[in-house]
């Protein structure tokens, strides 16, 4: 790796915005640099690509601004915030797809995630569990705000963040049972979504005190 570049992300100092929008699939980085003036691409490595821009604030000035894809789940996205993080970036919004949990989520909605349930691996390396991963505020009020001018509709609230793509409603593996009395629970609790990367972003931006937000479709 080229010196002053991060191992994994393939950037440096210099390379990214303060603010990072992070899908998953490292194809959907080109397309939200489409969004930026004057996009360039910073680095593609592994599941990690990088494109930097600027956009136009409320004041009328240029702000810097990238995309980096953080590939699927908790392990590499926490890779993705910790190595960001070091080169400078200090706000992140996650954009991803998610599974519908309530009924009232439908089709073409969003859920902008306040919280996240941690049933996945990676964030109890960190802390316990019974730290909560959780959203920050000023970032989560920004994105409820934007929806509502954009008229888009938008469900604040929980999430669910797992390992496991397959299980999700799968009828032939030894876990089958409780799987499915576990589901039933996180309806029961109006968790809104389930999707593989919040509970990394929000442990890893709470610890590191950076700011972190979330947008699924």
């Amino acid at each position: 790796m080229e010196k002053g570049k991060e191992y994994h992300i393939a950037l440096g100092k210099g390379d990214v915005g303060r603010y990072v929008l992070l899908p998953g699939d490292p194809g959907r980085t080109p397309l939200i640099a489409k969004f930026f003036d004057d996009s360039k691409e910073m680095a593609n490595n592994r599941e990690y690509r990088t494109f930097t821009g600027n956009i136009t604030g409320y004041d009328g000035k240029k702000v810097k601004i990238s995309t980096t894809s953080t590939g699927i789940g908790c392990p590499s996205t926490a890779i993705a915030v910790e190595e960001l993080i070091k080169i400078g970036a200090d706000t992140f919004i996650r954009i991803g797809t998610a599974g519908s949990l309530q009924k009232e989520v439908g089709l073409g909605d969003v859920v902008i995630s306040t919280a996240a349930v941690r049933e996945e691996g990676t964030t109890s390396q960190y802390v316990p569990l019974s730290y909560p991963a959780v959203a920050n505020f000023d970032v989560t009020a920004a994105l409820i705000e934007a929806a509502k001018k954009l008229k888009i509709t938008a469900h604040p609230g929980i999430s669910h963040c797992k390992d496991a793509f397959y299980t999700e409603g799968a009828k032939d593996l030894p876990l089958s049972d409780h799987n499915e009395k576990m589901w039933t629970a996180w309806y029961r609790s109006n968790v809104l979504a389930t999707s593989m990367e919040s509970a990394a972003l929000f442990v890893v931006s709470s610890i590191r005190r950076v700011y972190a937000g979330e947008v699924l479709a």
